[in-house]
């Protein structure tokens, strides 16, 4: 059984679970989310004065991080989810948040020098049209930062076993939908491998500039250049 990816049902997901979402996040990874999260960024070498779109932004950790990393950047953060937004706007108070789709962005082409991504292009229905916009948005020379899980290795697996454990642990004190991070496990295993999605990314016109992997390929980001 393939996850179902209705758009509605990804963002009414995601408004109920946002409460939680960082928490959940800090308990399954052990806090490991934002040290990969920051690598990821700082490996992007972000020039000065750059434009940045944060796709998926969900609760802002990406912003947050490009901000610390290059504070003359421009970045906006883009998530179709309200309540996701909201706590990202919380966490970012000066930056710029919108609500949208991945698929039919707002922006004109060739607008950004950097656009990131990071856990989230696993969740939308239609990855190709998704990749199309990025590429279409993206300047010329501009930067692809995709972050996901990676090779569907032992430590993938393990990684299952800890998110079941965690859920059964603190679904009572967080109220937990654990429907949601079951499906978590369920996309993360649906999901194409890192050599898969490299060659789709470069199917669009991107050229892979630097790919690192983390857990023993359990989780990889991949940078591109159109």
């Amino acid at each position: 059984m393939t996850c179902n990816k209705n758009p509605e049902k990804i963002t009414e997901m995601f408004d109920e679970i946002s409460s939680y979402y960082d928490k959940m996040n800090n308990l399954i990874s052990l806090g490991t989310h934002l040290i990969i999260k920051k690598t990821a960024i700082k490996n992007l070498k972000i020039r000065p004065n750059s434009y940045i779109l944060d796709l998926c932004c969900g609760t802002g950790d990406f912003t947050k991080i490009i901000a610390n990393i290059e504070p003359s950047s421009k970045i906006i953060g883009l998530d179709a989810s309200e309540n996701m937004i909201k706590t990202a706007k919380q966490k970012n108070p000066k930056k710029i948040f919108i609500q949208g789709d991945c698929t039919r962005l707002i922006f004109k082409e060739n607008e950004f020098d950097y656009i990131t991504i990071g856990f989230g292009l696993r969740n939308i229905e239609d990855r190709q049209k998704a990749i199309s916009e990025i590429y279409r948005t993206l300047k010329p020379n501009g930067k692809f930062l995709h972050l996901d899980f990676g090779n569907h290795t032992i430590s993938g697996k393990l990684f299952n076993f800890l998110v079941l454990a965690i859920i059964n642990c603190f679904g009572i004190i967080f109220n937990l939908n654990k429907d949601s991070y079951k499906y978590l496990i369920q996309s993360k295993n649906e999901y194409p491998e890192p050599e898969k999605l490299i060659k789709e990314f470069e199917n669009y016109g991107f050229k892979l500039i630097k790919r690192k992997d983390f857990f023993f390929g359990a989780i990889s980001f991949q940078i591109l250049q159109k």
